[in-house]
């Protein structure tokens, strides 16, 4: 088996490990991160309409298959993870004539494609492209399960500012007697790919793999797709007292890509 194969096993064990872990952490309403941040810039930039058929990629415990029943739409959603998948459809009981969830590899393109040609209005994948080993098959399927004019709305950890090794620095400087606080961010590499360990959750049973991978690294991939970029959003937390801990109001910890296809 090739060390790319292992990789790819390796990445999918470890998150079906720490499945049941996430979703008891995400519950019902998600976290701050994804109430803030992510789920008010994906659903502006996915302008869902009502009634349309998306695709929710990498759905994870279903949060956001279930929210966008509550906009009218019709949901196909998919993880790689059969624990999440079983813990997805304990919690949608209600939507089961709205949700079809389905436990799909989104490497795996021959899998994919077996969704349906143009069958979906729109996709979304919710901070899940970082953690998928290789995105290249996933961004081909869904070019062609999308309808023409069909949108692809995904979230990620901003490249820019959160790579391996990333270093975040909290400074203070006492300027005309004032104690002044100041935060950074310290990184020493962004355009290499590479693959690293990382920690979403505190107490999570085991790391999981993210893939690092520059704007340009993204951006290529869908332009040579047949993609265009039409959207995008920059979220940052909402100011608050300075507590002398890293904040996140300057510098923006994820970033929303709206591509279309064309």
């Amino acid at each position: 088996m090739s060390e790319w194969k292992k990789l790819l096993r390796d990445s999918q064990s470890r998150w079906d490990e720490n499945a049941e872990y996430w979703d008891d952490y995400m519950g019902e309403k998600s976290n701050q991160f994804h109430r803030e941040l992510i789920r008010p810039s994906t659903e502006k930039l996915l302008q869902v309409a009502g009634n349309e058929a998306i695709l929710d990629v990498a759905c994870g415990n279903g949060n956001f298959s279930r929210r966008l029943v509550e906009l009218g739409a019709q949901v196909v959603a998919f993880d790689y993870s059969p624990k999440m998948i079983e813990r997805a459809k304990l919690r949608s009981k209600e939507y089961i004539n709205q949700i079809e969830y389905k436990v799909i590899d989104a490497t795996d393109y021959n899998s994919l494609i077996q969704l349906g040609y143009a069958k979906f209005d729109s996709a979304v994948a919710n901070m899940a492209f970082m953690d998928i080993a290789d995105v290249t098959p996933l961004i081909k399927a869904v070019h062609e399960l999308l309808k023409p004019n069909g949108a692809f709305v995904f979230s990620i950890t901003h490249p820019c500012f959160q790579t391996p090794g990333a270093r975040k620095v909290h400074e203070t400087e006492d300027i005309d007697g004032e104690i002044i606080h100041r935060n950074s961010i310290q990184i020493s590499k962004y355009l290499t790919p590479e693959p690293y360990k990382a920690v979403g959750i505190k107490g999570q049973p085991v790391p999981h793999f993210m893939f690092h991978r520059s704007l340009s690294y993204y951006f290529g991939l869908f332009f040579q797709t047949g993609f265009v970029l039409d959207g995008m959003e920059e979220p940052s937390f909402s100011h608050v007292k300075e507590n002398n801990t890293f904040d996140w109001y300057e510098i923006p910890p994820v970033i929303v890509l709206r591509f279309r296809k064309i």
